[in-house]
């Protein structure tokens, strides 16, 4: 790749990027907030919101990624200048985010009784149960702002959802200060007041974004009115073939660090709540680099869909060098500043020092979790989600989390050794990911040459 090359690229990824990594960090730093004013309560409603997030973020995930469907598709088809067939992915993405988004509230309202059966705290769960109920509502007006926001992203219009996002979760910070501690005259919540302030600001969201789109100039040209006539299944099977995949890739991801929080509940409610700072902590980082995977995303799609190649693989690795050089300076923020973070959260000495010592592992993973992420991205926007899907399975739930426990509990490592699995995991499949895209588009590159040789 040529120096030219390079920064063409890294202009074009970051213009396309920084507005979702702004999005991005302005849902998590919601997370940041809420953790650090629920922390001022104490250790208890603290490692409550730990557990109950660990449960909801696993759901949630996997609406994500099932709602990622239509943005590589819509790249697709914009590269092809085929404007009449995105209107048509949005009206089955919409049907199949709202369905799902019914599926995964009625699933999580159905099994939240199981926290008494995990081995918790019994003060934790008396806590995190009636949150988790909260915050299980936000689920459907989510899907909704999720199902405009990749639909706009695969158009490369990503600044519509961060103006949106950042206002909205500006108002669930202001809604945490009054409901949790009962400002304005309102009789203070504690950590339910936390969850009534995520589910009015995602409520808010999609109602702005669902509103913009359908009144802008700009998406008039792909008809987004819905018309049950043109209800096509071959389409939905599609969807749904890139969309689940997709989900499970994030649930086995997610789903491993939501075991390290129960493991983390077998060692005790400090250890719970410095697995609660520290993997917060580490979400900015990793939420950030999930919008350069968007990026990747968007950029590899599109060139598939122009059946550029070369311009797939230069914008592709462009990506993941940009990936880890963020990566590197967040791993280098949370080793110099591992004491000072925690205590930010709260006032507990222990907890302070335990997140600590977790800080300084997730120092360690942050080049392999902006790897990982971003060739998820990149191979999402080529439409291959089966392998990655069965990668993360493998990395996380065969190799991160069993070596986890044993490094916890057979070599007494504690906290720690759980997030000793957890390093290795991400390890794991951010090589084999970055070598994933390697091998395919190096594939795809081989074949183009070789039809232009024949002709």
């Amino acid at each position: 790749m040529s120096q030219f090359n390079f920064k063409d690229h890294f202009s074009k990824t970051f213009i396309l990027a920084y507005p979702v990594m702004l999005s991005q960090l302005g849902q998590v730093l919601v997370g940041v907030a809420d953790s650090m004013m629920v922390g001022r309560l104490g250790a208890e409603p603290l490692a409550a919101a730990s557990l109950a997030n660990s449960i909801f973020f696993v759901v949630l995930m996997f609406g994500i990624g099932v709602s990622m469907a239509i943005t590589p598709l819509v790249a697709m088809a914009d590269g092809k200048n085929k404007s009449n067939k995105i209107g048509r992915l949005f009206r089955h993405a919409f049907s199949i985010n709202m369905a799902t988004g019914i599926f995964l509230f009625l699933l999580i309202m159905l099994f939240s009784p199981m926290l008494n059966y995990m081995n918790q705290p019994s003060e934790v769960v008396r806590l995190a149960i009636p949150y988790l109920a909260i915050i299980t509502l936000s689920i459907l007006p989510f899907m909704f702002f999720q199902t405009f926001k990749q639909f706009a992203e695969g158009l490369s219009q990503t600044k519509q959802a961060m103006y949106i996002t950042l206002i909205c979760n500006g108002l669930n910070v202001f809604l945490n200060w009054v409901f949790i501690y009962g400002n304005l005259g309102l009789p203070a919540m504690g950590l339910n007041g936390a969850g009534w302030a995520t589910l009015i600001s995602r409520v808010l969201m999609g109602s702005i974004i669902a509103y913009y789109v359908f009144k802008s100039s700009r998406y008039k040209l792909f008809d987004l009115g819905f018309k049950i006539k043109r209800f096509s299944f071959p389409m939905v099977s599609k969807m749904i073939r890139i969309g689940v995949p997709t989900g499970f890739q994030y649930i086995f991801e997610v789903g491993a660090f939501s075991t390290a929080a129960i493991m983390m509940g077998w060692i005790g409610v400090s250890a719970l709540a410095a697995h609660q700072i520290a993997i917060n902590l580490a979400s900015i980082s990793y939420m950030m680099a999930s919008g350069l995977s968007a990026a990747a995303m968007v950029r590899v799609g599109n060139q598939l869909g122009r059946n550029d190649i070369h311009t797939l693989r230069s914008a592709g690795f462009t990506v993941f060098a940009m990936a880890a050089l963020f990566m590197l300076v967040s791993a280098v923020i949370f080793i110099v500043f591992r004491e000072f973070l925690p205590s930010l959260y709260i006032d507990d000495d222990v907890v302070i020092q335990m997140s600590a010592s977790l800080l300084v592992i997730a120092g360690f993973f942050q080049l392999s979790d902006g790897i990982q992420v971003v060739g998820l991205g990149a191979l999402r926007g080529m439409a291959d989600v089966k392998v990655p899907t069965i990668v993360t399975l493998v990395a996380y739930w065969v190799i991160g989390l069993p070596l986890g426990y044993f490094f916890a509990f057979n070599l007494d490592l504690q906290e720690k050794g759980i997030w000793y699995g957890l390093l290795i995991g991400l390890s794991v499949t951010g090589v084999m990911l970055l070598y994933r895209f390697h091998a395919l588009s190096a594939n795809l590159l081989k074949k183009q040459n070789s039809a232009r040789a024949a002709v």
